[in-house]
């Protein structure tokens, strides 16, 4: 079975953030974007990281999602060593309440940019990915605007629920 050429690379800095980066890869699945998963630690594996990065354009991937907590500098590294646009999702996974995976990750020093979701924010990390590969894909533009529309359609439709019900 032939599987398509991933085109968003996923990359989590511990398999135990499997649960929480789920939506990322779901929301990939639900348009159709071929993904792929890896594990790598900024910090206990930092020239796996480092490699996969600069290897991730040669490859065919066109965007990378790194989701890490605590220092996470994942999304640095990665970011680092590829030229492809990455997204940094910041994990609750300490008790300051992902608060330092937020700052690790937006603070970026210029020439090195990541793009940042909310804390926890996996589905919004793969929706920008979509975006960003819709720019030069038109069927996929079509499915992001055909889910905005059904957003918008829910929300009016709570209104007249919420209006009715008073």
């Amino acid at each position: 079975m032939n599987r398509p050429q991933p085109l968003v690379g996923i990359v989590l800095g511990s398999a135990s953030d499997r649960q929480v980066m789920a939506p990322a890869w779901q929301t990939l699945s639900e348009f159709g974007v071929p993904h792929e998963l890896s594990v790598c630690s900024a910090h206990r594996t930092p020239a796996r990281a480092a490699d996969y990065a600069s290897r991730a354009r040669e490859r065919g991937l066109r965007v990378l999602i790194a989701g890490a907590g605590a220092a996470a500098h994942l999304a640095a590294v990665l970011a680092a060593h590829t030229t492809l646009p990455v997204i940094g999702v910041p994990l609750n996974s300490s008790p300051l309440q992902g608060l330092d995976a937020l700052y690790a990750t937006v603070q970026m020093p210029s020439g090195v940019p990541v793009a940042t979701v909310a804390i926890d924010g996996a589905r919004n990390a793969a929706l920008l990915a979509v975006q960003i590969l819709a720019v030069s894909d038109e069927e996929l533009a079509g499915r992001l605007a055909q889910m905005k529309a059904e957003m918008t359609a829910a929300v009016e439709r709570a209104d007249v629920e919420l209006k009715t019900s008073l």
